[in-house]
Formats: structure tokens, C-alpha cells, sequence
């Protein structure tokens, strides 16, 4: 099977698309391979396309951005399973086949001139224990294949792994069936396309494909129904089949999988042997065998996605994902972290404030061979003197008033893994003392204690300040700068890589408009612009709380100037004098246009929202914000 791009949620759930070595556009135009219509997507929203022999998704400067894995991106190489999502749609990417065992083909013939016998699933004998007790006085063979089904039942909920589930479930059903070759077929999840092959030989040294029907398989697979097929007496014509002629296929068996009213896939057997043609006994017998299987086989594949979305989870909290950004500065961090993080080398991490410096340290921890250890961080900054000696080192029962019980320390929960130092130009001279005997020795005592403890952690510690600065000024030891400087990492402000800022701006909408159960897809144009323009003295985090803001107070699914922070509106009027002229005369006409909007509604608001194409809410907060309350009220 060749690689594809399986539409999983939105308008396209279901759909699938083949990856040929074309370029795959996907945006809201016609133009484009795919197409998705969604006013939030951009006309030319991003586009796949092979490079050095990898497969890489390319944001095209959507409005809204692209997200792999719950992250925006602009370029990025795609592996196995990646999750693509573009606005309400969500995609998955699938490189890999999925085919097991014998090889499968399918076929166009028809098949009208075969016999037929269909069964609808509510008719099996064996799935209704009423009908089954009544028969079983006089049915010797049906005693078999209840010791048969159980036999089934008992062996297939012991197995782990999708593939050898499907491949021992074909082994016995050869027990019982006369079947030369068989398939197990299961459909994308919300979708008739097969995603998922497993053929079977009854006779492994044979190099004949299993040929599947592609009529007899759609139809199971939309009427939910179980379908024997037998050639007719001998010198009957078969040219409607001349692939089964050439196979000399004499009888075929196809069966749902059901679950929960739903078609999961089928179960197809077929034989060349004419002695042993299929009955409707086995046709009974499989398809019940396909409803004790079927909650084993979506279990197991269940099973295999949570580990798989499992190991994406773990994996994101690493370089590649902990962090947003493509810019240069932020190349650099990553490279920093791939070439440190494996060794246990003391990190000191400079940065303004609101850089990410816990993230970074993070990252370290988690691409290191202590990640599977804890990551214990604590702010030097957050407390006292006293009750930061006793967080960091712990203390013995009774070594101070209030001291009722031993204590450990935040040293001693790191063993074997990271302990984060923040603010570490905050720490008092006392401290900085036994910190570096920690350092030197690895080993420290508990407040009120005698015995030393031994630890295994890796430092990292973190700072906003000028570290030089303070070892002059005598405020910060020279001999524990050393101690710490082995490695040194310096964050880039916001204002030196503005080119992250879409990208961090879709990331935190994305976050927010989540947790505040809005929908919320981007921002405008001009909000971009104001984005982009403005120096973010607070960095990252500043950006993120701005969002937050606009989010939780906005109207509409777009962000809007009006929904930012005043300190990012006043920033832009005070870039000049054209800008505050231009800044003036936009807030002039949005009076105009508001106080003549509600005189043309006779001063009902919804009615003046509609006029202006605006949400009522966001009229309202803009009456409130240009102050036109008393000019309404005359």
C-alpha cells in the first residue's frame, strides 16, 4: 500500500489520499489535491512533497497556521503516524503498508453467475443461545464447533500484537474451514477504505496470492451482511469470472466484523478444491467466529494506537517538540541541547525573563539518560532564606520550631535524575556555600543533621541577572560561577527572532481557545502585523497572556486588534507620527461607522451588530472601549 494522507475528523473523515511523489496541496481553493471548505483556511492553506527521499509538510504562511502533532510548523520531515491537523480538519499521515503474511490481490470480477447464500448476523444459530440449545440434541457436528468456537474464544484474547492476533485467528479457522487461503481485512475507523491486510496460506510453501473480490468484499462490507459463494454444477459457464477461472476458485466465504452495529472489516476464505467446497454450516460457523473476534481485533488495534500515541507523547516532551520555533536563534538552541543533553555536565542557562528557561532545562532532562529519573525545579527566588535550605536540603526532625517530622529535600528527590535551579542569582551566601560543597563533593546534610547523604543528580540552574556583575560586586561566590559555568546556554529574547511569533501565537490559540471552550482560529491581518511590530518585553510569556487575554475576551473566531493588551495598541501608535495619525483616524471612523450603524437600527444593538457584520458582544466592548456610551444615550 502506498503512502497516504487519511483524513481521521472533520468534513474529509474518511477520505484517503495517495502520496504518489507529487506535491499534495491541501487548502480552501479548487486548485488544490485536497480540498477543504473552511473559511479559516488559507486559499493555499500547505503542501507535501518528497525531498532527498522524505516526505516534508510546508506551511504556505497560512492564516491559521499547520500543526503536526498538536504543534505549528512551518517545514517539517514527517515520520509514520504523524497527526496533521489544519483547522477543523485533522489528518493522519501513514507511510508504511500495512500488509502481513501471504500477498492479497483484489479483484473486479463479477460475480452474479456464482451461487449464493447471505445470512444477515441476527440469524446465526450460534449467536443466539435459544436457537443453539434446541438444536443441539440432533446435531453431533454442532457439539464440534461449539468446542471449536470456544477453543477460539479462549486462544484469541491471549495474544498481544494486531498481526500475529490476525495471523493464529486464520490458523483456526483452517481448523474448522476447508479453506486453501484466507484474509483478514479491517477499514480505516470512520471509513469503507481497507487500511489494514493480513493473507494467510493454508499451504506456506505456495507462492499464490490470496485474490480477494472486490464486489463480494463492498458488498459485506456496506450491507453488513455474511456471503457464500459456490461455482454451480460441472459445465456451468464462468465467463463473468475469468479470474476465478484462471484460479480455479470453487468456493468463496466472506463475513463482517461487526462491532457495535458498525462494520470493522471481514474475514475472506476461498478454496480451489472442488471435494471440499463450502457449506452454509460454515458459513454459520465463521460468521460467528467473526463476532467473538471482532472485539478482539479493534482491542488490539486500539491497544497498539494508545502505545503508539504513548511513545508520540513521551517523544514530544524532547527537543523537537518541547519548544516552538524555527527561526536561526532557535536552530541553535536545539543543536545546543542534541550536543549537551547526553552528558551529565553542570547547565547554566541565561535569558530574560519569560524566555522559556524551564523549557530548555526540560528539554536537557528529557533528551538525557536521566529522563526516565524525576525532573524536580524549584524557584530561588519564590522563598526565604530559611524555608530554601530546608526545600533544598531537607531537615531532621526537630532541628527548628515546627519541624515535627524528618523532611527530605528537593536534593534528595532528584537522585538519579535533574534538580532545576531558577533564579540562581538569588541565592543567599550561606546557600551558595553549601551548594557548591554539593557540587564539589555530591554529597550535603539535612538541616539539624550530622550524617552526610550522598546524590546522583545533574545540575542545571537558570538566571535572568548578570552573573559577572554580581561575582564583582561580591554578591555571588566566583569559586560556585565557576561550579556552574561549565556549560552556559543563552535563550533569545522574542524581539531577536519575530519571525516565531505566528507560530508561538498558533500554538497558544490553539492552547487557550481549548481550555476556554471557544473557537477560536487565528488572528487578522492587522492583528499579525501589531504582533510582529511590538518588542515583547516580557518575551514568551507575555505573548502567551496576550493571547490568553484576546481569547477569553473576543467576540469573534478571529482575533482583533481591540483584543489586545493596550501596552501592544499604544506600543504601535508611538512608532511615529504617521502611525498615531493613522491609528487616530481608524478609531475615528469606527465611531463614525458604529453611531450611524445604531441610528440605522433605532438603537437596538443586535440589529446594528448585523448591520456591521459584527458579533453583539464585541459591539458592545467596542462602544465600551471608544467611549461612545454617552453619545448613544442623547
Amino acid at each position: 500500500m502506498e503512502p497516504r494522507l487519511v483524513g481521521v475528523a472533520g468534513s474529509l473523515k474518511g477520505e484517503v489520499f495517495p502520496l504518489t511523489g507529487e506535491e499534495l496541496s491541501l487548502g480552501r481553493d479548487a486548485s488544490n489535491r485536497v480540498r477543504i471548505i473552511d473559511r479559516s483556511v488559507s486559499r493555499h492553506h500547505c503542501v507535501l512533497r518528497v525531498a532527498e527521499g522524505r516526505y516534508r509538510i510546508c506551511d504556505l504562511d497560512s492564516r491559521n497556521g499547520t500543526f503536526v502533532n498538536n504543534l505549528p510548523v512551518r517545514e517539517r520531515a514527517l515520520e509514520h503516524g504523524d497527526r496533521i491537523r489544519i483547522c477543523s480538519e485533522d489528518f493522519v499521515f501513514l507511510l508504511h503498508p500495512a500488509e502481513a503474511g501471504a500477498e492479497v490481490h483484489f479483484e473486479e470480477a463479477n460475480i452474479d453467475d456464482l451461487t449464493t447464500v447471505q445470512i444477515q448476523c441476527e440469524d446465526v444459530v450460534y449467536l443466539q443461545p435459544d436457537r443453539l440449545l434446541a438444536a443441539l440434541p440432533i446435531a453431533g457436528q454442532m457439539a464440534r464447533d461449539l468446542h471449536a468456537l470456544l477453543k477460539i474464544s479462549t486462544t484469541i484474547n491471549s495474544i498481544r500484537g494486531a498481526e500475529n492476533l490476525k495471523e493464529k485467528l486464520l490458523d483456526l479457522i483452517f481448523e474448522i474451514v476447508p479453506a486453501e487461503r484466507g484474509a483478514i481485512l479491517l477499514v480505516a475507523p470512520g471509513g469503507e477504505e481497507v487500511a489494514s491486510v493480513s493473507g494467510h496460506l493454508r499451504d506456506s510453501a505456495s507462492a499464490q496470492p490470496v485474490r480477494v473480490s472486490r464486489t463480494i468484499l463492498q458488498r459485506v462490507l456496506r450491507e453488513n451482511v455474511a456471503v457464500l459463494k459456490t461455482r454451480g454444477p460441472e459445465g456451468d459457464p464462468f465467463e463473468s469470472l475469468e479470474s476465478l477461472v484462471v484460479s480455479g476458485t470453487q468456493s468463496v466465504l466472506c463475513v463482517p466484523l461487526s462491532l457495535y452495529g458498525k462494520v470493522q472489516g471481514a474475514i475472506y476464505l476461498d478454496t480451489s478444491d472442488p471435494r471440499a467446497r463450502f457449506a452454509e454450516d460454515h458459513l454459520q460457523l465463521v460468521t460467528a467466529v467473526a463476532g467473538i473476534a471482532a472485539v478482539a481485533l479493534e482491542n488490539s488495534r486500539h491497544t497498539e494506537w494508545l502505545e503508539s500515541e504513548n511513545r508520540r507523547l513521551v517523544e514530544e516532551i524532547g527537543i523537537e517538540h518541547s519548544m516552538v520555533g524555527e527561526s536561526s536563534p532557535m536552530r541553535e538552541v536545539y543543536q545546543f541541547i542534541a550536543k549537551v543533553a547526553p552528558t551529565d555536565s553542570t547547565v547554566l542557562i541565561r535569558g530574560e525573563s519569560g524566555t522559556g528557561k524551564e523549557i530548555a532545562a526540560r528539554a536537557l532532562h528529557c533528551n538525557s539518560p536521566r529522563k526516565e529519573g524525576p525532573f524536580v525545579a524549584i524557584n530561588c527566588a519564590a522563598l526565604t532564606e530559611t524555608l530554601l535550605e530546608s526545600e533544598l536540603f531537607g531537615h531532621e526532625k526537630g532541628a527548628f520550631t515546627g519541624a515535627i517530622a524528618q523532611k527530605k529535600g528537593r536534593l534528595e528527590t532528584a537522585e538519579r535524575g535533574t534538580l532545576f535551579l531558577d533564579e540562581i542569582g538569588e541565592l543567599a551566601a550561606a546557600l551558595q556555600a553549601k551548594l557548591l560543597r554539593v557540587l564539589q563533593e555530591r554529597q550535603f546534610e539535612r538541616v539539624g543533621g550530622i550524617r552526610p547523604i550522598r546524590v546522583d543528580i545533574r545540575l542545571i540552574a537558570a538566571t535572568n541577572r548578570n552573573l559577572e556583575e554580581l561575582v564583582r560586586s561580591g554578591a555571588f561566590r566566583q569559586d560556585l560561577y565557576y561550579r556552574l559555568n561549565v556549560v552556559s546556554l543563552t535563550l533569545p529574547p522574542l524581539r531577536s527572532r519575530k519571525e516565531d511569533i505566528p507560530l508561538l501565537s498558533s500554538y497558544f490559540i490553539a492552547r487557550h481557545s481549548q481550555r476556554c471552550r471557544r473557537r477560536v482560529t487565528g488572528v487578522s491581518s492587522e492583528t499579525r502585523g501589531l504582533l510582529e511590530r511590538y518588542d515583547w518585553p516580557g518575551n514568551v510569556r507575555e505573548l502567551e497572556n496576550a493571547v490568553e487575554r484576546a481569547v477569553v475576551l473576543g467576540a469573534t473566531e478571529l482575533i482583533l486588534p481591540d483584543d489586545l493588551p493596550e501596552a501592544v495598541l499604544e506600543s504601535e501608535s508611538s512608532t511615529g507620527l504617521l502611525a498615531a495619525r493613522y491609528h487616530e483616524a481608524l478609531k475615528e471612523l469606527k465611531k463614525t461607522l458604529i453611531l450611524n450603524a445604531v441610528e440605522q437600527a433605532a438603537g437596538n444593538y443586535t440589529e446594528a451588530a448585523k448591520i456591521l457584520g459584527v458579533h453583539p458582544n464585541y459591539l458592545h466592548r467596542l462602544i465600551r472601549n471608544l467611549g461612545l456610551k454617552p453619545a448613544l444615550r442623547k
